[in-house]
Order: structure tokens, then sequence, then C-alpha cells
């Protein structure tokens, strides 16, 4: 059986090239935060990123258990102190002991299908502490429509791929939100059409 070592290691260009200006909003969210939890962490590059240039945190990576070999690799390279083992995380299954000072998610949205997109959204409102941020990076819609002709061919794209899949519209992400107890506190344009929507846990009822 194939070991963590002998598999190519995995690369997204995207997150490549998109790391550094998410990091740059992220950054003054998770000043204070002692502990993020990272939701679907794809190859890791984003959390060997953003764990070395933020050392006073934990950065608590997870994924599905398919993902989690190609992590173990980046971490193992990276050798970071503030990057412990990743968890394996299933949005329909058990979710991590919190609270948690900060969660942060890319481009995971619009790859499950919506009921799952709840269920991120209800197991966040589970994890973080109250008052503390949630930064949702991804392509997103507004009232039903796009907000950029690349944006509607990509969703078209996902949905060739498999239906359950679709960039998601902020209203809809409003109701899942409310009803986890998460309120929208700011939404930050990203280059190539994407945009940071973050999220805060309510402190109190309502």
């Amino acid at each position: 059986m194939a070991t963590d070592s002998l598999q190519e290691k995995p690369f997204s260009l995207a997150c490549e090239e998109n790391q550094a200006p998410i990091f740059d909003i992220i950054a003054p969210l998770f000043a204070k935060a002692s502990r993020v939890l990272e939701i679907g962490s794809g190859t890791g590059q984003h959390a060997v990123y953003f764990a070395a240039r933020l050392p006073h945190l934990i950065w608590q990576t997870s994924d599905v258990p398919a993902h989690l070999p190609g992590i173990r690799q980046w971490l193992a390279e990276a050798q970071l102190p503030n990057l412990p083992e990743p968890l394996s995380l299933d949005v329909t299954g058990d979710w991590p002991a919190g609270p948690f000072d900060g969660i942060f998610s890319a481009n995971t949205a619009h790859i499950m299908g919506f009921p799952e997109v709840g269920l991120m959204f209800q197991g966040v409102g589970r994890c973080l502490a109250p008052g503390a941020p949630f930064a949702l990076y991804g392509p997103f819609s507004d009232g039903g429509r796009h907000t950029s002709d690349s944006n509607a061919r990509f969703d078209a794209s996902l949905k060739a791929r498999d239906v359950r899949m679709g960039v998601r519209d902020l209203d809809a992400l409003r109701t899942l939100a409310d009803h986890a107890g998460l309120e929208l506190r700011a939404d930050h344009p990203m280059p190539v059409n994407n945009r940071t929507l973050v999220w805060c846990r309510r402190t109190a009822p309502g």
C-alpha cells in the first residue's frame, strides 16, 4: 500500500494565486485568535501559507479522508509548530470539539450540495466561539444573478459535472447562516470575481 511520502504532493495554481489576497483579509480577523479551524483544506497550501504568517495561533486543517495524505505532505515539508495533524471532517458527520476562535473555508460551498452547505453552517455555528469570525471565500451570486459572465460560465460547468454543485447565492446563505446563529459582517470583493464573506456567531440569541 502506498504511503503519503510516495504520493505526488498535490498543487493548486489557483490556491497559489489567491492566498496573498485572502491573507490580507483574514490576518486582522484572526489577529487575536488562538485556534482556527480550516474546513476543506484541500491541498494544504493555504494552511502552510497562513500558519507561517500567523505564528501566534494553531491552524487546524481538516478535510475528507481522501485529501488528508496530500495535506500531510505539505505540513511535513513546512515543519511549522502551529500546524497539527489534519482532522478528518465530513460536514455530514462528526465535527471537532470547539470552541474555535475563528473558522476559514475556501472554495467549498460550490463543490458541496446545498444541503451539505447548510450542514457546514450548522457545524460552524456549533464550533465557533460567540463573536468569533467565519471567513468563507469563493464565488457567490446576488439575488439569483451572477456577478460576472465568468461566474455564470463556472456555475454552468459545475452543474454539468454534478447537478448538486453550483455557485451559491448570498440570500440563500444568509438564511442558512441565520438558522445557525451567524450574521454577515463583511463582504470583501476579491480578484477574479470571487469574494470573502465574513460571518460572526451571535453573542446572544436573536
